[in-house]
């Protein structure tokens, strides 16, 4: 074997570099969870950064120097000043889940490229349904909440349709009907779909964000006055921006009387289903015809793996049909266990094995734990908000999102001001958040996914806020 390739694959040399990476990945783990790391991010712009990037290969660095350099430049989410996008705080047990995956490689677009991972893939779909309420569901782990968005929408064209689509091509004007505080991958899948900017019919929000559902009605029959055909409402479980969770019931009884399909985008609100205590919040989810979750959000995994869950089982496999003779002898067949008959995906990461690890470490009531703190911790920054004269709050969180701006009662123009507040921020590096625009108006949004972040660093968060703004005026 050539010497190069007899190198790279030697165990002995994994074995020495496996053990130094994850002693790297310990002492980052601890400094970041024990606040020893100061910055969340160092921050430089994306050409001064590329110009430090683009000649490393020319340095002569290990890989241990090589996988200190790229921890070190990488936004640290195990900081408990972490509080921005909607990406979880990875379990360690799912980085070790990666590795194996990563190295064995299983491909899983037929059972026996990845029979392990497929079978446990039917068990997590499984746990699911039986969670929701609904046993006789199933569905499939994908890449993303945006594939899944898009997988789920072309089963409700599949299925609402008599025109059978996947063969003959789409006859007439389709559309969805999905609040205006929807994320903007459901807008994307429609666009992918061919719907347009016309098929795709914003529902407004109520002051506290969530859909008005008062308004499906005539809004529908001005579509259908205009010519189209809505064949789906999407409901928020919750919502980007702001974490609102949508009146699902009213959405169902209004997908139900109409014959159209009902999709839940909960891809970050989801976990909730685990807390006793907030999964009120998602009652009727079993009468959705489909259910998006991101385990890579509340459910503390790696991105990406998402769950994709239908009410119907048949739903789940009518919307392609592949016809791959040296993957599969029958395309007829519904064979759970071939995930490319039914995905969009042939070849898929060996997603199941990272979330099957923490249930099979910690079992489901670490969700539980989980979900509820971080609801509980939003709600009590909420009051803190409230009780400070130099802050708004947007509206009353109900997950682990909250929008609020510094408003000092004597600023004209608080975009301005909350922008300027957001970027000195994220240069100083030592917290991390982010932006909205609600109604036109910018917002500050943390979204605490971090299960280190206590009250005390919502403080420091909220003084360092009103140093910047002072420092500004």
């Amino acid at each position: 074997m050539n010497n190069l390739l007899q190198k790279a694959y030697d165990p002995d040399l994994f074995r020495k570099e496996g053990h130094e990476l994850v002693e790297q990945l310990a002492t980052y783990l601890e400094n970041s969870i024990n606040g020893t790391t100061k910055k969340v991010i160092d921050w430089k712009q994306p050409d001064d950064l590329y110009d430090q990037w683009k000649d490393y290969l020319q340095k002569d660095v290990s890989s241990q120097q090589f996988f200190s350099d790229l921890i070190d430049q990488s936004i640290q989410l195990h900081n408990p000043r972490y509080m921005g996008h909607q990406v979880a705080v990875p379990l360690p047990v799912t980085a070790l889940a990666s590795m194996v995956g990563a190295l064995l490689n299983n491909g899983m677009a037929i059972y026996e490229m990845g029979p392990v991972a497929s079978v446990l893939e039917k068990w997590i779909v499984s746990h699911f349904a039986e969670l929701i309420g609904n046993k006789d569901g199933d569905g499939f782990l994908t890449s993303g909440g945006t594939l899944a968005t898009l997988t789920a929408l072309l089963s409700a064209r599949q299925a609402i349709l008599k025109n059978d689509v996947w063969e003959n091509g789409m006859e007439g004007r389709l559309a969805i009907m999905v609040s205006e505080q929807a994320h903007y991958s459901v807008d994307k899948a429609a666009r992918i779909m061919g719907l347009g900017a016309r098929g795709i019919i914003k529902i407004p929000v109520d002051a506290a964000y969530k859909m008005q559902t008062d308004q499906l009605e005539p809004l529908f029959q001005k579509a259908e006055n205009d010519g189209l055909k809505v064949i789906a409402v999407v409901a928020n479980g919750c919502s980007t921006s702001t974490g609102t969770y949508d009146d699902l019931n009213a959405i169902s009884k209004f997908c139900d009387s109409k014959n159209i399909w009902f999709h839940l985008d909960a891809a970050h609100g989801g976990g909730a289903i685990y807390s006793p205590k907030y999964k009120n919040l998602l009652n009727d989810i079993e009468k959705a015809d489909s259910v998006i979750i991101d385990l890579h959000k509340m459910l503390m995994g790696p991105a990406l793996s998402t769950l994709v869950l239908f009410k119907n089982s048949d739903d789940s496999y009518k919307t392609f049909s592949q016809k791959a003779q040296y993957l599969w002898e029958n395309e007829q067949d519904k064979e759970w266990y071939n995930y490319a008959k039914r995905t969009l995906e042939c070849t898929k990461l060996m997603m199941s094995v990272r979330f099957y690890a923490i249930i099979q470490a910690y079992g489901t009531e670490i969700f539980n734990e989980y979900v509820t703190r971080q609801y509980d911790l939003a709600r009590e920054f909420a009051g803190m908000i409230e009780d400070h004269r130099d802050f708004e709050l947007a509206a009353q969180p109900m997950s682990n999102i909250v929008c609020f701006r510094f408003d000092p009662k004597n600023e004209l123009d608080l975009n301005k001001l909350n922008n300027r507040i957001r970027k000195k921020s994220l240069e100083k590096g030592e917290f991390y958040i982010v932006q909205t625009e609600l109604n036109g108006d910018t917002f500050l949004r943390v979204t605490l996914m971090n299960p280190f972040t206590e009250t005390t660093h919502l403080q420091l968060l909220l003084k360092e806020l009103i140093d910047i703004a002072d420092s500004i005026e």
